[in-house]
């Protein structure tokens, strides 16, 4: 069952149209404390990570994961920064992706860069199930691989805090609460797509 979404959305405002899930993807901080994810949309999300492309489907992503008032959730909630652990510990679950570098054969080429597409995955995932997926560099990794025992060969990347929005001033600061309702931007197309040589773009109008 997805989740109703009551406030406004923050649509990409692009110079074409793309999915809605692209569209409406982003990274809301304030997260209804009180939603509880039900077994069936975490393992749709989880599902949806385990689908992702990866180089010669070596599938090095794995995650860590906790729900609200678990041990595990507790334990990666105790790996980020003073800043995240403010606003995620509101989250409906918390997640830890990690990147497997190695397996029975060798070295597993672009670790880091499969787990970003199962990531991707999963913040898609939440979407289409009306949820917000927050990924978070700020934790820390040396803390994550002692908590959970991880081997050598597993590398922290990203935690993710998931859950329902709610209304941006339950954040803490008013620093915060403008960022959560200020517009979406990104660099427009002419700075990220090149044609013939760096830099010359490939499309010369945004819109």
């Amino acid at each position: 069952m997805r989740t109703v979404n009551k406030y406004p959305e923050k649509r990409a405002d692009t110079s074409v149209p793309v999915h809605q899930l692209i569209a409406a993807r982003w990274s809301p901080r304030a997260l209804d404390h009180r939603h509880e994810l039900r077994d069936r949309q975490l393992r749709s999300l989880l599902e949806a990570a385990r689908w992702a492309p990866s180089f010669g489907n070596t599938q090095p992503a794995r995650y860590m994961v906790g729900r609200r008032g678990d041990e595990t959730y507790q334990c990666i909630l105790a790996t980020l920064t003073e800043r995240n652990s403010a606003w995620a510990r509101r989250a409906s679950a918390l997640l830890l992706a990690v990147a497997v570098t190695r397996n029975e054969k060798d070295d597993i080429p672009l670790a880091e860069y499969g787990v970003g597409l199962a990531t991707e995955n999963l913040a898609l995932q939440a979407v289409a199930d009306g949820l917000a997926a927050h990924q978070m560099a700020g934790f820390d990794a040396d803390v994550a691989r002692r908590e959970f025992d991880l081997p050598q060969h597993a590398r922290p990347i990203v935690a993710i805090a998931v859950g329902a929005r709610t209304d941006a001033e339950i954040l803490s600061t008013p620093r915060d609460i403008r960022r959560e309702q200020a517009p979406r931007n990104r660099h427009e197309l002419a700075e990220i797509a090149f044609a013939g040589s760096w830099g010359t773009p490939a499309f010369r109008n945004s819109h």
